[in-house]
């Protein structure tokens, strides 16, 4: 019975722990985004983008520049850290590997971005290499 109580905690675990890195890996990801298509990401853009307030933005930037993700100085745009591009660029491609996936499957595209979102956080990384492998075998089936 400890066994499987043990297995439990751990599950239990793993889904509180990606639960907690899931406003790191949005906002570095958003970040990284804001500035390829407009140069920049400033603390209104962040709220826009997330539907919330600029100072509910702003204390999670207190919080990515402490666990140096970000940089950020009053009244200046936001920039990642190289180890905040690294995990925006992680983060990218996982989410991709998500998308195309439930897109392979035939899910429609707004219910898989939607659904991407959510998956993303809390797939393994044995789950990504199934989900990579899958969607190529697809894709490849359906150009036969």
């Amino acid at each position: 019975m400890k066994d499987k109580n043990d297995l439990n905690s751990y599950r239990f675990s793993q889904v509180r722990s990606a639960r907690n890195t899931e406003i790191a890996e949005d906002y570095t990801e958003m970040i990284a985004d804001l500035t390829k298509e407009t140069g920049e990401a400033r603390v209104v853009d962040l709220a826009d983008s997330f539907g919330v307030t600029s100072p509910t933005v702003n204390s999670i930037i207190r919080r990515l520049v402490r666990e140096g993700l970000v940089e950020s100085k009053p009244y200046r745009s936001i920039f990642l850290t190289k180890k905040g591009k690294d995990l925006a660029v992680f983060c990218k491609q996982r989410h991709d590997i998500v998308y195309k996936f439930l897109l392979s499957i035939g899910i429609k595209k707004d219910i898989a971005k939607n659904d991407a979102e959510g998956i993303e956080h809390h797939v393994s990384p044995e789950t990504l290499e199934v989900f990579k492998k899958l969607t190529k075998k697809i894709e490849k089936e359906k150009l036969s």
